[in-house]
């Protein structure tokens, strides 16, 4: 725990890498809500909303969203768009330091293994919650509902596929953590595995790779790419 204290300490005082100063809605089509902090609603948006930090957005049926992300530091802008049934933490969009990630991976890390099997089923401490929506948006989800691990695990694919690799190993195996049974998709697998490996994890990615190619029912082919990254780190 002192060491975990300690870890703490230092990542406060290393620089940290800048959060988005503004994400600003430009477009938003069919089911589109946000949930501010902890609110126990999801609210419907509209072009022109200004998101914050701490907001949560989702797409349901038909939902498109484009995002414009602004770092005001480095006067850069980058457009993001969410395609439909996706759960996105403003907060994720952003780039780590090296630092930063590796402290936030090592909480990850403490927090998976203060899990406890209980029969058949797995007892989870201080879960994130995940609240349900008020009567103006989609029926409510809750935090043992897969289907908003799903919803999870494609705001994941969104953010791998807008480079934002750190936050994508981070809540990828969260994801994973808070619902095990998510765990055995070899397409989000790989796509955790590559993410760290342009996160610069270069152990961790070996050893998810070497995950991957132990899950159950893979073909000929998935098997021959998994042993090729692995060669290919290994060099």
């Amino acid at each position: 725990m002192k060491t975990i204290v300690l870890m703490l300490i230092l990542g406060v005082a290393c620089g940290v890498a800048p959060a988005a100063e503004s994400i600003i809605i430009q477009r938003a089509d069919g089911e589109v809500s946000v949930r501010h902090g902890v609110a126990e609603v999801w609210n419907k948006v509209a072009p022109g909303d200004v998101l914050r930090p701490n907001d949560t957005m989702r797409t349901g049926k038909g939902g498109n969203v484009v995002l414009l992300v602004q770092w005001g530091t480095t006067a850069t802008s980058k457009k993001m768009s969410l395609p439909p049934h996706v759960i996105v933490d403003m907060s994720d969009i952003r780039d780590l330091t090296q630092e930063e990630l590796m402290l936030k991976l090592t909480m990850e890390k403490v927090r998976g293994a203060s899990y406890q099997w209980k029969n058949d089923g797995m007892v989870i401490p201080d879960a994130a919650v995940v609240h349900g929506a008020n009567n103006a948006t989609a029926a409510p989800l809750s935090e043992n509902d897969i289907q908003t691990g799903r919803l999870q695990l494609n705001g994941v694919r969104v953010l791998y596929e807008n480079g934002f690799f750190a936050s994508c190993v981070l809540r990828a195996m969260e994801v994973f953590r808070l619902y095990p049974a998510l765990s055995s998709s070899f397409e989000h697998r790989l796509m955790l595995a590559e993410a760290m490996e342009k996160a610069n994890l270069r152990g961790e990615a070996l050893a998810e790779y070497g995950a991957v190619s132990r899950l159950e029912g893979l073909t000929s082919g998935q098997q021959v790419q998994v042993q090729g990254r692995i060669q290919t780190l290994r060099k």
